[in-house]
């Protein structure tokens, strides 16, 4: 009879052990499931559709209107963009893309179709803008402006909206550089750091 106790009572324990076992990994399970829930939500929200699109739709409009304020000072109000965020499919419904749409008093055609000149004047307003945007957001100050080449793609016309546009920009920046080969550039702009070549090396002036 006795004997029979301690195994009953070795069986109960077991059970018992058993049992709380199971309840741990009840628990385990349960907080598995609690993160797998989580971390779906998190890829939903991080994914494509999720926050990064929301962050794009609300500053697309901002970088269109900038970029085409500058576009419009260099092109006399020919030339227009449109950046979009959503195309039809062939299959049907919409895609998620960002393409941009540019238009002049031709009409509406791709960016390869655009002269070199009015590429560059489309490039400058967008990259402006884009930094613009960016140092807004960062709660920051645009400092230097660089503009490297660019203007031997213009015409006389191009090149003096081209000029205005920087000037019409100057306040947001500490300073602004050119970099051009085009000498007759230099009088558009206040300061001159000429660069010139000499048998013994480089010379560097301000003028």
């Amino acid at each position: 009879m006795h004997e029979r106790v301690i195994v009953a009572q070795q069986s109960l324990e077991a059970l018992q052990q058993l049992r709380t076992r199971r309840d741990k990994l009840e628990k385990d399970r349960a907080l598995k499931t609690h993160q797998e829930g989580i971390c779906e939500e998190l890829k939903t929200a991080f994914g494509k559709n999720g926050v990064p699109a929301m962050i794009i739709e609300t500053a697309l409009p901002a970088l269109e209107a900038t970029a085409n304020d500058l576009l419009a000072r260099m092109t006399d109000g020919r030339m227009h963009l449109r950046l979009m965020t959503q195309k039809e499919k062939v299959t049907g419904g919409v895609s998620e893309t960002l393409d941009i749409e540019i238009a002049d008093e031709l009409g509406t055609r791709s960016y390869e179709l655009y002269s070199g000149g009015e590429a560059f004047r489309i490039n400058f307003a967008l990259r402006v803008a884009l930094s613009q945007l960016l140092a807004r957001r960062a709660g920051a100050h645009l400092r230097t402006l660089f503009v490297d080449e660019g203007f031997g793609t213009q015409d006389e016309d191009g090149r003096n909206k081209l000029v205005e546009a920087i000037n019409a920009v100057q306040s947001e920046f500490d300073m602004i550089l050119i970099i051009t080969h085009l000498d007759d550039l230099r009088d558009s702009f206040p300061v001159h750091i000429v660069i010139e070549k000499t048998g013994h090396g480089s010379r560097v002036a301000v003028r």
